[in-house]
């Protein structure tokens, strides 16, 4: 990501206010945009069926059937990812580009296999649908694994603007072909919706694979599953991660008093889903920020803090470049703040008639204050993980991520208990408390960098 970063930085460059706009726009639509782009996708082809005569639950099925893909999707290949991208990160660094394409094509094929014997195997046991609904599903599920692998590559290749268009043309491509097959109901928005992550993933693929061109006949390889060549702990950081992003969506879903049966084993709850998708929506300015100032500017400041580590420069060289470093830190956290903060303040102000235009019961008002916070914290708890995993203290974002998974677990079950009145604190708290013991890791490490720097085992991987 900090490739993207250095890209914008070109805009801010420019020192006028348009190109600070350019900046912090692209910034946003780079950052959140495919996520927005996908959910405003699967919701317009729910608008046009329902304005198309299509049942209202068969319509309820389909984004209940989506929003579990994701979900799901999300936490199995979370297991891989980061293995993965430290994989990839080491073996370019060592300039070993032709074993790239190869372990790509292993990713896949693992990733292909088990979620495909995972979705199976859930199919089998726990639905009692139409063959070709469960095909659908499962065809997408498998996509969707194989595009959260694959988006990580174009990412690394500063091909930011690839991951907007594919987004784009992809879930373009999912809501004409929907409205065409829409007189096939659910099964065909689902192959709808297969052909357009048929279409993301192969349009990244077209970009990724040239980058790299293998040169030798072993086209297809695992080294990725070396235990000398992967950092077990990102296995379970990227788990506890996706998992505790997911925990409380989950409860409420299965909680017989805030959730219904929609399809299957499938529940939603209409009384948390809308509110929290609402307060993501304003996840965008924080992410633009973020990705602005934390990719960027504490991004050059840490390359030249290691740089001056590594080479021949004097203590008091490493010394500034250290305080330059912790100082980019500070500012980037300051300015995350800030944003966020007013947005959620311009949110706050204007939440009931974000509720009244979109002609929804003023009861989801409450929730939809408590989310905004809980949301403005995950972006600050997503800025502090992610300079951890610039520090490589997997150990501190092994505990972050572990707190997450627990807390959004626990307070969630808890205001579920409390009743109606409280729900959405769980979420929250979580959310602040995870965000204040990143803040203290972080604060901890950046303490006497130099030392810790100089003094951390050789085989140290924390």
């Amino acid at each position: 990501m900090a490739g993207i970063g250095f890209e914008l930085r070109k805009y801010l460059n420019e020192d006028s206010f348009t190109g600070s706009l350019k900046a912090y726009g692209f910034a946003g639509l780079i950052s959140a945009g495919p996520w927005v782009l996908s959910i405003v996708g699967v919701m317009l082809i729910g608008i046009v069926a329902v304005s198309q005569k299509i049942g209202g639950h068969e319509v309820e099925q389909f984004t209940t059937s989506v929003t579990w893909m994701m979900g799901v999707s999300l936490i199995l290949s979370g297991l891989l990812q980061l293995v993965f991208t430290r994989f990839i990160a080491d073996r370019l660094f060592e300039g070993k580009d032709n074993e790239i394409n190869p372990n790509l094509f292993g990713a896949m094929l693992l990733t292909t296999i088990v979620s495909g014997a995972i979705g199976l195997a859930i199919l089998i046991t726990l639905f009692d649908e139409s063959f070709s609904y469960e095909f659908l599903m499962l065809g997408n599920f498998v996509t969707l694994n194989n595009v959260w692998i694959v988006v990580i590559f174009v990412a690394g290749l500063k091909k930011f603007k690839l991951v907007l268009y594919a987004f784009a043309a992809g879930y373009a491509t999912t809501v004409c072909l929907s409205i065409i097959l829409i007189p096939y109901g659910i099964n065909g928005l689902l192959g709808g919706l297969l052909a357009g992550h048929a279409m993301l993933l192969f349009s990244m693929l077209t970009v990724v694979i040239p980058e790299h061109p293998v040169t030798n006949t072993n086209t297809v390889r695992a080294d990725f599953l070396k235990r000398k060549q992967i950092f077990p702990i990102l296995i379970f950081i990227g788990l506890f991660y996706n998992f505790g992003i997911w925990i409380d969506k989950f409860m409420f879903w299965y909680n017989p008093g805030t959730s219904e049966a929609v399809i299957g084993p499938l529940r939603a709850s209409l009384i948390y889903d809308l509110p929290i998708f609402l307060a993501y929506l304003s996840i965008i300015p924080g992410m633009a920020v973020f990705l602005l100032r934390i990719e960027t500017d504490f991004a050059e400041a840490y390359d030249g803090f290691f740089n001056a580590v590594r080479g021949n420069a004097s203590l008091q060289e490493i010394e500034t470049l250290g305080n330059e470093m912790i100082l980019s830190v500070r500012e980037g956290i300051f300015q995350i703040l800030k944003v966020q903060g007013i947005t959620v303040l311009l949110l706050y102000m204007l939440g009931p008639k974000i509720i009244a235009w979109l002609g929804i019961s003023d009861k989801f008002i409450h929730l939809y204050y408590i989310d905004l916070v809980g949301v403005a914290a995950q972006v600050l708890m997503l800025a502090v993980l992610n300079v951890l995993f610039y520090l490589d203290r997997l150990s501190d974002a092994f505990w972050l991520t572990l707190t997450l998974l627990v807390s959004n677990g626990a307070f969630t079950w808890i205001t579920l208990q409390m009743g109606p009145q409280y729900y959405g604190y769980g979420f929250g708290l979580s959310m602040t408390l995870t965000a204040f013991v990143g803040i203290f890791l972080l604060s901890s490490e950046l303490e006497n960098i130099e030392f810790r720097t100089f003094m951390r085992p050789r085989d140290a991987t924390a």
